[in-house]
């Protein structure tokens, strides 16, 4: 007996991966908080329009604007129902902007034009073609880009598909400069939010410039390549940095060094479409609670995913999944509201309900009732009550806790291991069929040297199983190094019995077969390898 061990632990599988499960951190909780509502944009569920962009007001009770089709639509971030519907657009509407104080809106078309709107006193009515307040023409292609600065009232930028990006007079109607340094459509653009002079744009030609209104030259101070057609432009909070949407791939480029690139997200398989910043939490004292001062990056794309992105750490932190293709997403400066919008005209707009508001009533619905009301019983030690208070209490970071040891489910092949009966043990894992445990159980036996001592007592049916097992799980990767140096020693082992039986024939020469069929597989791969390799390596000189 001293080259036997007990096993004081269920026998656990060596070969099989561990399934990490994902922890539930206070942020994801937060970003889960938001209950998803959906919001059909279109009357006509054959003809479906996608919604292009969606952008929120600066402003106090923050309307947003979606663009899609021939119109902008505004909702209320609070019940999400319509408020007004711009539709003086001939064609297409692209790119729906809030001017600093929320006062105005500026959307671009597919014939060109920027039009300009007064929407302090529209709610409620439909705003007809005639409504516009400016109309600024100087685009001879369809304008996917207009931005106001961040700060600046009289003036805004706008890039559409001739590859040129305009700065406009609003008020005379205008234009004051004209960059040239795209050689694609421009598609995206964002002003910077420290200086009313900066912005940048995004083109087709895989490049961001960073233009300042200042420079006499009319050229970029910036230019970087993302490596993508670029789909969205984003400045940071602090100015200092940008993030770029392209191809699947998220990148933020430091505008101080120059344009250095300083980390890269590829968590998404399909273009990304939109990237916008959102801020978490509510402000609450509850250490739970996601912080409020706590910046993201939230990206959406054709795979249907929407990611949470910390750039502090250059970690995704959160992830959902929607049933469409996404296009455009937005988050509210109040952090209370986030909308996305999709390939087919459907918005899915989520709204939070902040838990002070919830703590708050619950305050007043207890502490202003009625004098009558009968005051809550005090606990004595005469009550059986009294000695469970605090069970359901949670523990504070200082507090210290006490688990108890979980009990450690044995299967029935740990219990006859730790009883030495080793045959049983391998005949109970064949009867599971879980290659997993099969596997290792033998690898148990194995370290105290009594697997093949095991195969030699095993009957003719028992026996048979074991060789039905071998020649189903012997060439799989995971299992093959393994069971195809077994399956040699137990035929060698069981010749004779072989031999004697028809039933153990036909399972050897099944498995006789299945490794020559295997063999012929990774002479065939090792032929094919050693004719694309030497190609790749030419190619990779080249």
């Amino acid at each position: 007996m001293a080259d036997e061990r007990i096993t004081t632990f269920p026998v656990k599988p060596k070969l099989k991966p561990n399934s990490k499960k994902l922890s539930s951190t206070p942020e994801s909780k937060y970003w889960r908080s938001f209950k998803t509502q959906k919001i059909s944009n279109q009357n006509n569920p054959i003809t479906t329009f996608p919604i292009t962009s969606i952008e929120f007001s600066p402003i106090s009770p923050h309307y947003f604007a979606a663009t899609f089709s021939a119109s902008v639509t505004l909702y209320s971030s609070q019940t999400f129902d319509p408020i007004s519907k711009i539709s003086s657009f001939s064609d297409f509407a692209y790119s729906a902007t809030f001017r600093s104080d929320g006062k105005l809106l500026a959307a671009g078309g597919e014939s060109g034009i920027v039009q300009i709107f007064d929407i302090k006193t529209q709610e409620k009515k439909e705003i007809k073609s005639r409504s516009s307040i400016r109309k600024l023409k100087g685009h001879t292609r369809p304008v996917h880009v207009v931005r106001y600065p961040s700060f600046d009232k009289l003036h805004l930028f706008s890039g559409g598909d001739d590859a040129l990006v305009k700065f406009w007079d609003v008020a005379s109607e205008t234009q004051v400069m004209e960059f040239h340094g795209h050689k694609d459509y421009v598609r995206s653009g964002c002003a910077s939010p420290i200086s009313s002079d900066m912005f940048a744009t995004g083109s087709y030609d895989h490049t961001v410039n960073v233009w300042d209104s200042r420079v006499a030259s009319r050229e970029s101070v910036i230019k970087f390549d993302h490596g993508h057609p670029i789909e969205d432009v984003v400045f940071l909070p602090s100015g200092s940095l940008i993030a770029t949407a392209g191809g699947n791939s998220v990148k933020i480029w430091d505008v101080i060094s120059g344009g250095k690139l300083v980390c890269t997200m590829d968590s998404h398989v399909k273009t990304v479409t939109s990237i916008c910043v959102g801020r978490g939490g509510s402000g609450n004292s509850n250490r739970e609670e996601f912080e409020s001062d706590k910046s993201r990056l939230l990206s959406v794309s054709l795979d249907g995913f929407m990611k949470v992105f910390d750039y502090s750490t250059l970690k995704v932190t959160h992830s959902m999944r929607f049933p469409l293709p996404l296009l455009s997403i937005a988050f509210s400066p109040d952090c209370s509201t986030r909308v996305i919008g999709t390939s087919n005209g459907v918005l899915y707009a989520g709204k939070r309900l902040k838990k002070s508001t919830v703590e708050d009533n619950k305050l007043d619905q207890w502490s202003f009732g009625s004098a009558n009301e009968p005051q809550k019983r005090v606990l004595r030690p005469s009550n059986f009550r009294y000695f469970q208070r605090g069970q359901s209490e949670k523990p504070s970071e200082e507090d210290y806790v006490v688990k108890r040891s979980k009990k450690v489910k044995t299967a029935e092949h740990d219990k006859l291991l730790r009883k030495f009966r080793h045959k049983e043990a391998l005949v109970s894992a064949l009867n599971v069929k879980n290659p997993a445990t099969v596997v290792a159980v033998m690898e148990e036996l194995v370290a105290r040297k009594k697997l093949l001592k095991c195969v030699e007592n095993l009957d003719i049916k028992e026996f048979g199983v074991l060789l039905e097992f071998l020649h189903k799980y012997s060439t799989m990767p995971i299992y093959s190094g393994f069971l195809i140096a077994l399956a040699k020693r137990v035929l060698q082992l069981r010749t004779e019995d072989v031999r004697s039986s028809d039933v153990l024939m036909g399972h050897a020469r099944n498995l006789k077969r299945s490794i020559e069929e295997e063999i012929r597989i990774q002479q065939s791969l090792q032929e094919i390898h050693g004719i694309v390799s030497p190609l790749l390596r030419i190619a990779g000189r080249r």
